[in-house]
């Protein structure tokens, strides 16, 4: 099958996060799917198989499949938009988390995802613990969102991955604050999920967008998400829904043969 990598939310190769994206021809089994992830070793890996003007598409990471992944949607969309139909304004893809649309927006990429929207509950010391740092406020979706004091408070910090693992009820955890050089700033790690340290994260965004939104008062708004690598998001809070939008580069082209 064809393989591509691509940097995803970075307008250049070596920056924001990787995916790789197969394209299919027929459905595959889970297994395989799973067991081709985990070969990647990427954070997320889309397979996308073309189901009449649109597309199914699912997202493993190297040890589990989940059921939202942004930046690999974002990816499979450049690829959608590059190699298959480049006349196309808008690409819909059919996942675990309902109709995803993706539709060209200049030289960005414009997702349209589910909002997650969190509800506050009390920080435990497990939670600090786990980030090394005092959190201002703890908030759960999917995700557990930990506020923490400013910017250079989510740059610092190096958390203890096994007490992240031991954090209940959570996929993941967003670290969050109000930015210098952004709206908001995070960062998500999943070590549940095999992945330490994701380096830009979509998905995320549907719970952190909702929740800058009504802290600061704006609707539009850019984030920056402060891995190594570094990633940049232009929001939209629409209710019920989020826009993400970023840009992709491609790294790689191939093709796994097994």
């Amino acid at each position: 099958m064809k393989y591509y990598v691509v940097d995803a939310f970075a307008d250049q190769v070596f920056h924001g996060n990787q995916a790789g994206v197969c394209l299919l021809d027929a459905p595959l089994d889970d297994c395989v799917m799973q067991k081709i992830a985990a070969e990647n070793n990427l954070a997320e890996t889309a397979f996308i198989l073309p189901k009449g003007d649109d597309f199914d598409l699912r997202w493993f990471t190297p040890e589990i499949e989940v059921d939202l992944c942004g930046h690999a949607t974002l990816a499979g969309a450049y690829i959608v938009f590059t190699y298959l139909n480049p006349d196309l304004q808008t690409v819909r893809f059919h996942t675990l988390s309902g109709a995803l649309e993706v539709t060209k927006q200049g030289d960005l990429l414009e997702m349209d995802f589910p909002a997650r929207k969190p509800r506050a509950i009390p920080i435990t010391p497990l939670m600090e613990q786990a980030i090394g740092r005092p959190a201002l406020e703890a908030w759960l979706a999917r995700d557990l969102l930990l506020l923490v004091r400013d910017e250079q408070a989510v740059q610092s910090l190096t958390p203890n991955l096994e007490l992240l693992r031991q954090i209940p009820d959570c996929f993941a955890v967003i670290v969050t604050a109000k930015g210098n050089t952004a709206d908001f700033v995070s960062r998500f790690f999943a070590p549940k999920a095999g992945v330490p340290e994701d380096p830009v994260t979509g998905s995320s965004h549907a719970t952190l967008i909702p929740f800058w939104a009504e802290r600061l008062g704006k609707d539009q708004m850019t984030a920056k998400q402060l891995s190594k690598r570094g990633g940049t998001l232009y929001c939209k809070d629409c209710g019920e829904r989020v826009k993400i939008s970023g840009k992709a580069a491609l790294y790689l082209c191939g093709e796994i043969c097994c």
